[in-house]
């Protein structure tokens, strides 16, 4: 079976700002990979590119508007999503959800990022 997503883009106003603030919650790097001809910044999560894996990046050009009443992207929260979302508020977003327990399906949360997005985070702990 296929994964239903295969890539996501947040949008974002100020890709250094927004770099930073997930790099710090999800304690990972955001590799670089700017387009300068069409003059969009662009940052890609890590990802598993070789199973298949889901990936996905920042971007800040024309037309990228962050919002926090699209879609909701769930990020994954690790083996316990307190551990990123205790670096939320410090990064500079705000949680709007805190731990969730969700039965069967895990733990959940949600917060607003340093841009205006909603974003979520999922684990099974």
């Amino acid at each position: 079976m296929k994964n239903a997503i295969s890539w996501f883009e947040i949008p974002v106003t100020n890709y250094e700002r927004a770099k930073q603030f997930y790099s710090t919650v999800m304690d990972s790097e955001i590799q670089d990979h700017h387009m300068p001809e069409q003059n969009v910044k662009y940052g890609m999560f890590a990802h598993d590119n070789s199973n298949d894996g889901v990936g996905g990046g920042l971007i800040e050009g024309e037309g990228q508007k962050p919002t926090n009443d699209g879609p909701t992207i769930y990020l994954n929260g690790g083996d316990n999503l307190e551990i990123p979302l205790g670096k939320v508020e410090t990064a500079g977003g705000k949680i709007i959800m805190p731990k969730t327990n969700i039965g069967e399906n895990g733990f959940m949360a949600q917060f607003i990022d340093t841009e205006g997005n909603r974003i979520a985070l999922h684990s099974w702990n």
